[in-house]
């Protein structure tokens, strides 16, 4: 028996859908059924079948201010499943116990994306008085510790054109809510090394955070450790919580194939 080379078992109806998906990537947050007609060169009638059927199980999302599609939350699930079967949390883990070990505030690791911060996991302090998980959760990256590290790592252009169409939301006396004081900041998160939050998005929480790299050396997270700003001073934060920030975030980036 002759057996099939694989290509003969694909299913068009799939591939197209996988294709249609494939089309968001980079800076493409959002496309019409026209522009993906374009690009997939379907009719527009298929185009809409195949949204409608990605939109049914969330990995489309149509954004009714414009009418164009966008990923879904499915989409960024299986991104998750994916970070999470690369070895990315499971060699965070122990790094995140020794930190709240060390240092006993809440310690966290996330990842970037479409300018939020995604918390994918957290060992929490077993004080009383603590910063709440928030594992799931998407969150501003401008007024986050973990979002401020990755956007210091942008490069101009990138960084231009996201802080020119970025809406600042201002949720604290703290909030830094313009472009101008952003790039201010961020030079200084880029000459540091890593990132405060210093009550930017919550009052009386502050959050430091530093990137992790893997073998390609970019940067594919954060890991940050909250907790309330009684006990986050700036001293403690330049004496204990920032070598330990740098040290653990080294250590994670290493066991990730990042050359020291």
């Amino acid at each position: 028996m002759v057996k099939k080379d694989k290509s003969e078992y694909i299913i068009q109806a799939v591939s197209h859908a996988l294709d249609l998906l494939e089309q968001f990537h980079d800076d493409i947050d959002e496309l019409g059924v026209t522009e993906l007609s374009k690009r997939l060169k379907l009719h527009k009638n298929n185009v809409f079948r195949l949204l409608a059927t990605l939109e049914s199980r969330g990995y489309i999302e149509q954004n009714k201010a414009t009418e164009n599609y966008r990923l879904g939350l499915k989409a960024l699930e299986l991104g998750q499943t994916f970070i999470k079967q690369m070895g990315l949390l499971r060699q965070a883990k122990p790094i995140l116990e020794r930190m709240v070990e060390k240092s006993n505030e809440t310690s966290y690791v996330a990842i970037y994306k479409e300018n939020h911060i995604v918390y994918l996991d957290v060992i929490e302090t077993n004080l009383t008085v603590r910063v709440v998980s928030r594992v799931g959760s998407r969150l501003p990256a401008y007024c986050t510790a973990s979002g401020k590290v990755h956007m210091a790592h942008m490069s101009e252009e990138e960084l231009d054109e996201l802080l020119a169409t970025m809406k600042f939301t201002q949720h604290t006396p703290s909030t830094i809510a313009d472009a101008d004081t952003m790039h201010k900041a961020l030079e200084q998160v880029r000459k540091n090394g890593y990132a405060i939050d210093d009550e930017e998005l919550d009052p009386g929480v502050r959050c430091i955070a530093a990137p992790i790299r893997d073998y390609t050396r970019r940067i594919v997270g954060a890991i940050s450790i909250s907790g309330p700003s009684m006990r986050i001073s700036n001293e403690r934060i330049k004496e204990e919580l920032v070598p330990l920030i740098l040290t653990s975030a080294a250590d994670l980036s290493t066991r990730l194939g990042y050359p020291k």
